[in-house]
């Protein structure tokens, strides 16, 4: 009988630094977290996406984390931990859900099987918003507050690396895309600077595609759907 030969798994390390911000936690206190990295192998080869569950928690009329990273598949639940109702929602890119409005102390949930940006939002809450990175591999990570990331136990192999950061624009992030090999323990990679330069801030619309109404942050309870 003859075995196989494992298969040989390293790690790849780097930095993300961010310019041309206007946060001042990107400018001037450095803060460089939350920036999405993964790892796609070159060849087209089918991997193995465990069916995983997430979580994004609405408390304080928050969705945390801001930014969640999963691989397609993945189930994410919405628990309500305010005591308010909410209505999560995405209808524009990645996937379109809509979890309707739902009581404190309660939970929803969705799967997301198609890779892209899904932005949410809260139907009664217009300040809420969050953004869910649904990457099609098991090898992605986000940055910590100094930049830095690292992805274990990556077969060695060719890599496609991709990066997501909110306040940068889809042609700034395609251009940061590159060919990463991974042939040993530890792969080190250079520094990767993100411009926020030519990013603009969109506002949104409720789930029924209208403005919402004025205060609407400042009212504690609801019984119904706005419309």
């Amino acid at each position: 009988m003859f075995l196989s030969a494992p298969v040989l798994a390293g790690t790849v390390q780097g930095r993300v630094q961010l310019i041309n911000s206007h946060e001042s936690k990107a400018e001037r206190k450095k803060d460089f977290a939350g920036v999405v990295v993964w790892l796609k192998p070159v060849d087209d080869v089918s991997m193995h996406l465990p069916r995983k569950h997430a979580q994004m928690l609405q408390k304080d009329k928050k969705f945390t984390p801001h930014i969640l990273a999963i691989s397609a598949g993945t189930i994410v639940d919405f628990p309500n931990f305010d005591p308010i109702f909410h209505n999560a929602f995405s209808n524009f890119e990645g996937q379109i859900f809509d979890i309707g409005l739902y009581a404190p102390g309660s939970s929803r949930s969705v799967r997301f099987d198609r890779p892209g940006i899904v932005r949410v939002f809260c139907n009664i809450h217009p300040s809420m918003s969050a953004i869910i990175v649904v990457v099609d591999s098991p090898y992605f990570t986000t940055t910590d507050d100094d930049g830095s990331f690292s992805l274990s136990n990556v077969p060695q192999g060719a890599y496609e690396l991709h990066f997501f950061h909110e306040r940068a624009t889809p042609e700034t992030l395609e251009e940061l895309v590159r060919t990463v090999s991974v042939n040993q323990a530890v792969t080190e990679l250079l520094p990767v600077t993100i411009s926020e330069a030519g990013y603009l801030p969109v506002g949104h619309k409720n789930k029924y595609g209208r403005d919402y109404p004025a205060a609407a942050d400042e009212q504690s309870s609801y019984s119904s759907p706005l419309k």
